[in-house]
């Protein structure tokens, strides 16, 4: 299986996708600066909860959309939207005019867009793949996001401060791009059962799809266990990256004096350097052993990896964990997103995808509160915590991957039939 060989709505999302994300990096992480400059730092913090919790509800009616109205339309939708969004802050932070009120309103927008077009863009993803192909697109996409990301953030550290509108130009003639992509390269991958539902018609059915998710028990465990999982890499950039600050001495290392501020940014570095380098030979790696196999044991290694960074202040047990973690997690994400994509029914894809997308944001959540434990907790026991969140998340892959190879070889044979 190459690249070559995946159906062209596959490609066509990769490219935009890496191309959208290295530009948005450029920005969107400096955002919560620019609105402290602005509004102050308290204000600018509730104005980001209200996107996140904006995002959290329009990306469950955006799942219903696609599985009721097709993924293309929800896309392109939400694309054009962006566009005007993006063209709306460019000019409001332009040499002639300046308005940062309409400029968080323009990101609140944004968070719309991601939430209707999200679950969309997964399933089709899912609609126009086999499951051979899944993990190879899964490691290339992830590969592309976080090499993206990597690049963008970085550049935009250097350009963001002084040359915004110039960043927001570019980001609307990328949008502009990616709404070409769509409307003309893209193909719909699913069609749905015409239905002449009225406005109350549809919430009613929102209220059935969901309901329908939330009694799919298997589903709801692989979700749980991605939430532990998934906190564990959220504690590097919240209690880990805080506990090093304040507890690790500084430290000779080859030519420089390594402090915890330095310490958290090699570490960083060592991780996206990493995963760009192993994300597309991992593939073929994996294909000699049992998926199960490769979760759990994954699973298991890094959360370990993760208890020792929560605890360890020795420069060379961090990077050599940092590296031992890295390799679980390029060898982890494909064969998850592949299991996750072989859960969900072809008429509730989207839907599906709406509440996986949860994962995040909870997963923030409890590294969140994780950090507040830290204020009060010594690193010993918040390193046993942080351990047994993963562990625990472990577990319950274990017990659910029997199921989860029974749902995915039904899904093979419906292809082959």
């Amino acid at each position: 299986m190459r690249f070559r060989d995946f159906h062209r709505n596959i490609k066509v999302r990769i490219i935009e996708s890496f191309m959208s994300r290295f530009v948005g990096s450029m920005i969107f992480p400096f955002m919560a600066i620019y609105l402290a400059f602005h509004f102050g730092a308290k204000v600018a913090g509730m104005l980001l909860l209200v996107n996140v919790f904006v995002g959290i509800g329009i990306t469950f009616i955006g799942g219903y959309f696609a599985d009721q109205f097709g993924r293309k339309k929800i896309m392109l939708f939400a694309e054009v939207l962006r566009l005007l969004a993006f063209t709306t802050m460019m000019i409001c932070n332009s040499p002639w005019f300046n308005e940062p009120l309409i400029t968080f309103f323009m990101m609140t927008v944004n968070s719309i867009c991601w939430g209707l077009a999200g679950p969309a863009n997964q399933a089709m993803l899912i609609d126009v793949s086999s499951p051979d192909q899944r993990k190879l697109m899964y490691s290339i996409t992830y590969w592309a996001n976080n090499l993206s990301i990597a690049i963008g953030g970085i550049i935009g550290a250097f350009l963001f401060k002084d040359y915004l509108f110039e960043l927001f130009l570019a980001l609307s003639v990328v949008t502009a791009v990616v709404v070409v992509l769509i409307a003309f390269f893209i193909d719909e991958s699913y069609a749905p059962v015409e239905s002449n539902l009225t406005a109350t018609g549809h919430v009613l059915q929102l209220f059935s799809n969901y309901k329908r998710v939330l009694h799919d028990r298997l589903f709801v465990m692989f979700v749980l266990a991605g939430v532990l999982i998934l906190s564990l890499e959220f504690h590097l950039t919240n209690y880990i990256g805080i506990r090093l600050t304040d507890e690790m001495p500084t430290q000779q290392f080859l030519w420089w004096d390594i402090d915890g501020v330095r310490m958290m940014g090699f570490l960083r570095s060592e991780n996206t350097i990493l995963v760009a380098l192993l994300m597309l030979f991992v593939t073929k790696l994996t294909d000699s052993f049992k998926d199960k196999t490769v979760l759990v044991t994954s699973c298991f290694v890094y959360t370990i990896c993760n208890g020792v960074l929560a605890y360890s202040n020795s420069i060379w047990i961090l990077f050599v964990m940092m590296a031992v973690l890295t390799i679980m997690e390029v060898f982890r994400v494909p064969v998850e997103q592949s299991y996750m994509a072989s859960i969900p029914p072809d008429d509730a894809r989207s839907s599906y995808m709406a509440f996986n997308g949860l994962k995040f944001n909870l997963s923030m959540l409890i590294a969140s509160v994780t950090v507040t434990l830290g204020a009060i907790l010594p690193s010993s026991v918040m390193a046993i915590f942080i351990t047994l969140t993963g562990l625990a998340g472990t577990l319950i892959y274990y017990l659910i991957a029997p199921q989860l190879d029974v749902r995915k070889n039904e899904i093979e044979m419906k292809k082959v039939g």
